[in-house]
Formats: structure tokens, sequence, C-alpha cells
């Protein structure tokens, strides 16, 4: 592998853009080509990161023997196949999250990393958050004690992505807040953790304001479908049961009269020896004063990286990354059974 990884971004919309911007920055990296089927996003992305190539398809860009990593931003439901094409194609993968739309597509796309030998990241952020980094190596060392319940949060106010675009269309998208915020949300913990078998899952969908047009945010610039489509939720629960005894909770929303307060977005654990929240990262703790809290931030054995440079410094070096694509599948089980849980409206079974 040459020391700069020759790379393309697939699909140049909002998310695009920021993979363009973090591959600038990454030193051991280099933007080759991009591709993107609106001709205008095209253009204007080429001309700002200045793009010596650029295609309208991603099956012509897969063809050019000279890249050897793509990154994915594109609608959730493109995921799989353009991941098992470029992994088909040779080359390595970062692709957004949720890592598909089920569990069998997902798995199809771990086959065939596994069969063309490459390496694949779903690239989920909240992982290389000092803050995530500073409370594992705090759980690692045994601060909380034996850790009994987790819960983690993402409450909007107003923030549906465009009403009508894909991220509001289950068949484009595979679900909404859950699918957005959830998907992040549960890999975050089962990473703090350092555990992703899930024996039972129970949880609830609604969707209250984007199907009424309301709440809608600026988020989004894909195109809109004129009948304004809206058939995901915009409210999500689930409560789960781990192998190892303890209990996580996860509540995700777009939209909603939360009660105002400092985190819009958490996670909250709780020990036999300390509680801990994140963001930001504190540890709350008896003394001989009562209790009292510590505020942390201590990343010198954590990952320094961001997603992107990770990923490039894994490809380059051959390790493994820190998000290993299995996990990335243990999650998207997860999301299936929430989603069966939801439309059923009994609880699921897994592990079997």
């Amino acid at each position: 592998m040459r020391e700069k990884l020759r790379c393309a971004v697939i699909g140049v919309g909002a998310i695009g853009i920021e993979h363009l911007n973090s591959l600038l920055h990454c030193p051991r990296a280099a933007t080759v080509a991009i591709a993107e089927l609106n001709p205008q996003r095209l253009r204007e992305a080429a001309e700002k990161f200045h793009i010596p190539r650029s295609y309208s398809n991603y099956e012509e860009l897969l063809e050019q023997p000279d890249i050897d990593a793509v990154t994915i931003a594109l609608p959730n439901f493109l995921h799989a196949p353009v991941a098992i094409a470029a992994l088909n194609a040779r080359k390595h993968v970062l692709i957004e999250k949720p890592m598909a739309t089920n569990a069998k597509e997902a798995a199809k796309i771990v086959a065939a990393a596994q069969k063309n030998r490459r390496t694949v990241m779903v690239g989920k952020n909240l992982r290389f958050d000092k803050h995530t980094q500073s409370a594992r190596l705090a759980i690692q060392r045994g601060d909380l004690g034996e850790v009994y319940h987790a819960r983690a949060f993402s409450h909007r106010h107003s923030e549906i992505p465009r009403i009508g675009s894909w991220f509001t269309q289950k068949s484009l998208a595979g679900g909404g807040c859950l699918a957005d915020a959830g998907s992040m949300l549960i890999d975050t913990l089962f990473h703090l953790l350092n555990d992703f078998d899930v024996v039972s899952v129970s949880a609830t969908a609604h969707s209250k304001f984007g199907t009424r047009g309301k709440g809608e945010g600026t988020w989004g610039k894909s195109e809109i479908d004129p009948k304004r489509t809206f058939d995901v939720e915009d409210h999500g629960s689930a409560f789960l049961r781990m192998k190892k005894g303890y209990t996580v909770s996860v509540e995700t929303s777009w939209a909603g009269f939360h009660p105002g307060d400092n985190r819009e977005e958490g996670i909250d654990l709780l020990g036999t020896e300390a509680g801990m929240s994140l963001y930001p990262a504190k540890l709350f703790k008896q003394s001989l004063q009562g209790f009292e809290t510590t505020h942390f931030y201590n990343t010198k054995n954590g990952v320094t990286e961001d997603r992107f440079s990770h990923f490039v410094n894994c490809v380059v070096e051959g390790k493994k990354p820190l998000i290993p694509i299995e996990e990335s599948l243990k999650v998207q089980q997860v999301l299936d059974a929430i989603y069966a849980s939801a439309e059923s409206g009994k609880e699921v079974r897994l592990g079997k």
C-alpha cells in the first residue's frame, strides 16, 4: 500500500462535503475522485476541493485502478449495494451510519469484505469523541464498579430532516430517528461497556409530528418527494436486556416538547461504586463530604484521530479499525429487533 491512500468520495451532499473536508485534512490521504448524480453538486464539489476527476455514476469510478478506498455518503438504502460493489472492485470502504437498512444487507457487506480481504468501517464519530474515550478508560479501570443500568438519549425539539427527502421515507432510509441517532447511541453504549450481546428487546415507535408536516429542520439537500412522504418514526424508545444481566434503555426523537436542560444528547451509566454521565464526561461518587462530581478529560491512552484519519491509518498500516465491521453488524441486528418489537408490540428475543 502506498504511503498516501488514494481515496474517492461517493455522494457529495451535505455528508459528502463533510467527508471531503475531513479527507482534506488527513495527511495520509489524497482525494483523487468523486461521484455524484446531481450535476450541480458534482461540479461545485469538484471546483471547491480541486478534485481532479468526477463521475456521474459510482460504477465508473469503481473501475478506476488507481483508487484504493472509497467513502460512502449516500442514502441508507444504497449503503449495502455500493459498499459491496466497491469491495468486489478491491476497494477499502468507509460507510456512513447506519451500516445498512437491515441486518441481512449488512451481513452481505461483511461477507464481501471477508471474501475480498478489504477493510470496511462504519464511521461512527462518537467512538472517537474524547469524552467517550475517557469514559471507556474509567469503566475499564473499574471506577463504576458493576454497571447495572445504562441509558442513552437524543432529544431534538424540531430537527426532522426535510420532510419528503430520503430521510423521511422508510424504503430509502430504513427508519427514522432510531436508525439515525439510535444506531449511533447504541453503538457507543456497547463500545463503552465492551458488550454487544443482547438477549431481548422491547421497543416503541411514534410518528406524531412529521405526519402533520411539523417539526421540520433544515438538514438535508436531497430532492423532495412532491407527495411529502413521511412514513418513519420521529420518536422511538427501546429497552434492552443484556446477556450479562444489566439493562440498557435508548430514547431518540427528531421532534418533541422535551423539557429544556443542558443536554440534548447524552449517556448515563449507573454502577455499584459510582455513576457517570456524558456529554461531557462526569463521574458521580460518594465521599466523606457527601456526593461529589468529578469532571475528567483524559485521553492519554485513547484514540486521538478522527474517524477518517483512523480509517486511512488502519488501511495504510494494515491494522484492525476501532470499529470492527462485526460489531456494526451486531448493532444492525439490534436495530432490526427494535423495529420488529415496535411493529408487533411484543418483546423480541435475540441470540437463539
